[in-house]
């Protein structure tokens, strides 16, 4: 067996498993490994601050549906990570993070920068481990990409040791082994979930990104169908159903709970699908289903399956075979394609008269914009419009912010368009959501990413706008004027000035006259382009 340091070695293992791309932010302790790397095929992707190299990879691993791989400086550095990897292990990426320390020999010596890393990783993935035998970097690095791959996916910590990576082993790399989850529950079970959601009169589907992780798209539909229900997204922030089905319905809410419950109270018949429920801020206590319902929850995640709500049924099975041996089943049993009862129309309809800036221009980039076009959204209050004029319908295609951490729309952008090279890019995000991981547009630069930004800049955080008028009326608080913390223009951030200052181009559009050309320049500028987009 070859004979080399584990600084080395680790290389090996990530090109035996495919993995190219490394998004990082350098230190000390990590400065052997980053040398050992020069020797080889992986590409650095340079971020300024260790959130945005977490949000790169998150946008990456969504994109290609590999592994996103994460370099950190030490407790440092992951303490400065830890709202971008929770919302990875919210929203199931399967992220590889790595990070230095000084070494095992110093443990004793609670130096600078010492800290347990493994413990303060631990709340923030789905597993955290630290490796203090040489002889066993690779096959933990092997562990690390499985448990991060298999569903449910998640972030997966790794700390290595400087002194660990510089001893010399002979592990061999070999590629990673993740197990199939491609499992279909028994043909009686699957007929006794059919029997159950059958013959309702108010039947519902409840969507989660467990089904784009499947590839369950059609399936759901088809079930849908033959169900008549109608289909709400819960954790859903891909594309799980094509937007202009019938079926489709909207989004429940992810603040209140009783805003979930309006929409599931009536049901009778009620299939989860791929989804934990529900993940508002502030959840219902109470069970929100009506007393009659029946449910069925389907999941690759047990820990979510009458996790708070009682269901009748619950399958650890993949959806996408299961949904499919269920649409044979309920055809079986008699179901018919049919359509989703009426109900009130939830998504916005367009404005009457004359259009907003925002309107106009997702107008407008509609029609000029490539089929193919990747849209990374993290536009929250503004992102009405693009629903309508740039409806999530291609898997693969749409992505949105998960987990409540603000920032991955600008990175996320960049780390899918490494993912998919070929496909145009753009981002919406807000002028508060935008500032948390700026820092990322000199990235675009420096490795010139091809990916688009469009800044929604109404100078507010206009989400907390919302929430507090919601607040006031629970708690019977006349309106008055809102808190100083939610504005944004004191003094007002100069959005063009400040991409230029890290090397990216933009243009302030501001009226509607400057709708169209801004719309052109951005379509056919080569390299990274920000728009700075006044919608108030």
């Amino acid at each position: 067996m070859t004979k080399r340091p584990g600084r080395v070695a680790i290389f090996e293992q990530f090109a035996a498993d495919g993995i190219t791309h490394m998004f990082g932010n350098p230190g000390t302790v990590e400065q052997g490994l980053l040398d050992a790397m020069g020797q080889t095929e992986m590409s650095y992707v340079l971020a300024l601050q260790e959130s945005v190299a977490v949000a790169m990879a998150d946008g990456y691993a969504r994109a290609s549906q590999r592994p996103g791989l994460v370099q950190l400086h030490t407790g440092v550095g992951l303490g400065n990570a830890v709202g971008m990897l929770y919302q990875a292990k919210r929203g199931g990426s399967p992220l590889v993070v790595i990070a230095g320390d000084a070494g095992v020999r110093y443990d004793a010596m609670d130096a600078q920068m010492a800290v347990d890393l493994v413990a303060m990783a631990e709340p923030v993935t789905k597993y955290a481990t630290r490796v203090t035998d040489p002889d066993s970097v690779l096959r933990v690095l092997r562990r690390a990409v499985k448990i991060a791959m298999t569903p449910p996916r998640g972030p997966v910590f790794v700390a290595l040791p400087a002194d660990v990576l510089d001893a010399v082993t002979e592990e061999p790399a070999l590629p990673t082994v993740v197990p199939s989850t491609r499992v279909l529950p028994e043909p009686a079970l699957v007929a006794r979930m059919a029997s159950v959601l059958s013959g309702g009169r108010r039947p519902l589907v409840l969507m989660g990104d467990g089904v784009a992780t499947s590839g369950a798209q059609r399936e759901l539909a088809t079930v849908a169908q033959l169900l008549g229900a109608r289909v709400y997204g819960v954790n859903s922030s891909e594309v799980n159903i094509d937007a202009a089905d019938p079926s489709y319905a909207g989004n429940v809410g992810h603040m209140f709970g009783a805003d979930s419950a309006r929409i599931v109270g009536d049901a009778d018949r009620v299939l989860i699908v791929g989804t934990y429920v529900f993940p508002e801020v502030f959840p219902s206590l109470s069970n929100p289903f009506s007393r009659d319902a029946r449910i069925v929850h389907i999941d690759l995640d047990a820990y979510e399956i009458a996790k708070n709500h009682p269901v009748e049924i619950g399958v650890v099975a993949d959806p996408k075979l299961t949904l499919a041996a269920l649409a044979v089943e309920l055809g079986h049993q008699g179901g018919e394609i049919s359509s989703p009862p009426a109900r009130p129309a939830t998504r916005a309809a367009a404005p009457s008269g004359p259009p907003s800036v925002l309107e106009l221009f997702t107008e407008r980039l509609a029609q000029q914009a490539p089929n193919d076009l990747i849209l990374f959204d993290e536009a929250l209050t503004a992102g009405e419009p693009l629903g309508r004029h740039l409806p999530a319908r291609e898997p693969g295609r749409f992505f949105q912010t998960r987990g409540g951490s603000l920032g991955i729309g600008i990175p996320g952008a960049l780390g899918a368009k490494l993912a998919r090279p070929d496909q145009p890019v753009i981002a919406f995000t807000g002028d508060g959501g935008s500032m948390y991981t700026i820092q990322a547009l000199w990235t675009a630069a420096r490795h010139d990413i091809d990916a688009k930004f469009v800044i929604c800049n109404n100078g507010r955080y206009r989400l907390l706008d919302h929430n507090i008028d919601q607040y006031w009326r629970e708690q019977g608080i006349e309106p008055h004027e809102r808190p100083g913390a939610f504005d944004l223009t004191k003094p007002a951030i100069g959005f063009t000035q400040l991409a230029a200052s890290l090397g990216v181009p933009g243009r302030r559009v501001s009226r509607l006259r400057e709708v169209d050309g801004a719309v052109a320049e951005m379509l056919s500028h080569r390299g990274p382009f920000l728009i700075d987009l006044v919608i108030e």
